[in-house]
């Protein structure tokens, strides 16, 4: 994997890392942040389309299949996920999440665009993706295991962890073809996924628009972080997906999993500290692999 792409990539999870510390109090609120977040993100990055490319080397045919299919992948993956916070543990459904999610995207990019990574790049992936799993594993409650183990059955959060797996894999294949095949701009493709989104975030908070309101006053910052920061490290990804594999991009970018946890234990000394250091000690050890 080159260098740039890796640059790319380890930028973008500290981006993702960054707004997700930055704005975890406003983005509890669910439906009203989601809003302004789709909102605010359209807004900032719109002005950036014409110094980026343009819309990119493609057809407008081509941008409006692209977005218009991520743009409801990404909300499938975000109302799967949302419904995986209700009925689990948080850092169950995350971790389980973004453990899957590149596994597959590397099995599928494997299938679909014929990649075919060397064994030490296998090995890589492995470490990275044990290591984010095994963040998850350190984060989850014992009650919430002790709980499933007596009651016989399948832990919510590992099942919807899965089914969230499921859906970034489809929308990382779909975005990487859509960018790759169609000739789209990072920046332009993005704006476009994110707008449409707009319309139906704003059903989903129908009823609570005082909410909304109070939302975008009170937090303010923390939209405005999000708005900027969470677009950023997606069009990195995609800029590096254009030039690297998806089977190697797909797993470094969850590296802000890691630096979540690390921030957790090194800043707010949340529990465990060596344990999470130690998962973040192994996916180091996967990302020096995959630059070897």
């Amino acid at each position: 994997m080159s260098a740039i792409a890796i640059v790319l990539v380890l930028t973008a999870a500290l981006s993702h890392a960054s707004w997700n510390v930055v704005a975890h109090g406003a983005s509890s609120s669910g439906a009203p942040f989601l809003f302004w977040g789709a909102l605010t993100s359209t807004v900032l990055w719109a002005g950036a389309i014409p110094l980026t490319g343009g819309l990119g080397t493609g057809s407008a045919a081509g941008f409006m299949l692209g977005v218009l299919v991520s743009g409801v992948l990404h909300l499938v993956y975000m109302v799967v996920l949302q419904h995986g916070y209700r009925v689990g543990n948080l850092s169950t459904v995350y971790a389980t999440a973004r453990g899957s999610g590149p596994f597959l995207s590397v099995i599928l990019a494997m299938i679909l665009f014929a990649e075919r990574p060397g064994p030490l790049a296998l090995v890589g992936i492995g470490l990275v993706i044990a290591g984010i799993v095994g963040i998850g594993l350190v984060d989850r409650p014992a009650s919430a295991r002790r709980r499933s183990l007596r009651e016989r059955r399948i832990d919510p959060g590992i099942l919807f962890g899965l089914l969230t797996g499921v859906a970034i894999a489809t929308y990382t294949i779909w975005d990487a073809h859509a960018v790759r095949a169609f000739g789209l701009s990072p920046v332009a493709f993005m704006v476009g996924t994110t707008a449409v989104q707009i319309p139906v975030y704003a059903v989903a908070a129908r009823g609570r628009w005082q909410e909304v309101r109070d939302l975008g006053r009170t937090h303010r910052r923390q939209i405005l972080a999000f708005g900027f920061l969470s677009p950023l490290s997606y069009i990195l990804v995609l800029e590096a997906m254009r030039i690297a594999p998806v089977a190697l991009v797909a797993p470094l970018r969850e590296v802000s999993v890691v630096l979540v946890s690390l921030f957790g234990a090194l800043v707010l000394r949340e529990g465990r500290p060596r344990r999470r250091i130690g998962a973040a000690a192994v996916v180091l050890g996967g990302i020096v692999l995959l630059a070897s």
